[in-house]
């Protein structure tokens, strides 16, 4: 919609530490918690809350247990912002 992109994720364990320098990016949770990390303090979300992290904050999402989102973000955000290793997605599935 309108060069945004809403991507389903199912997400658990730690990710890495990423930040998005031009973008927010925003979290939706469908089912379980998530904590998001951020350098200074965490914030943790149940199912049907909402965050949105602000461009350029380092921050690492971390679920104990299966975790469904939809993260809505710019067209071409990269899921590991300017880190590239084995989690980076380079090859989204659309549907």
């Amino acid at each position: 919609m309108n060069d945004y992109h809403f991507k389903l994720a199912r997400i658990e364990g730690e990710f890495v530490w990423h930040d998005h320098p031009e973008t927010d990016e925003v979290f939706i949770v469908l089912k379980g918690e998530v904590e998001i990390q951020f350098r200074d303090g965490n914030v943790v979300l149940n199912e049907g809350e909402m965050f949105v992290v602000p461009k350029g904050m380092e921050h690492k999402p971390v679920a104990e247990q299966e975790c469904h989102i939809l993260l809505v973000e710019p067209a071409g955000t990269m899921n590991t912002g300017d880190i590239v290793n084995e989690r980076t997605v380079t090859d989204s599935i659309w549907i």
